[in-house]
């Protein structure tokens, strides 16, 4: 089963795999999550404001909880 692109972004971003969060920023055909993940990426490495940097973190975890809202998941399985 395929694991969606919002799932692991979350996953990513709340146990801080920055590597495959960028991986995914590259590969995800969602452009808004890759601008969130791209703008995320760049304050925690780059900005001394810690207020840009939680700004950033808290838009992409709202981006991702607001699409996987609107994202119909197919579970069932048949074996």
């Amino acid at each position: 089963m395929d694991i969606p692109d919002y799932d692991k972004a979350l996953y990513f971003t709340l146990w801080g795999q920055w590597d495959d969060l960028l991986i995914l920023m590259v590969r995800t055909k969602d452009d808004l999550l890759s601008k969130k993940i791209e703008a995320f990426l760049h304050a925690f490495h780059y900005s001394t404001n810690e207020k840009t940097i939680i700004s950033n973190h808290d838009s992409l975890l709202h981006y991702i909880d607001h699409a996987m809202g609107h994202t119909t998941i197919n579970m069932i399985k048949s074996f």
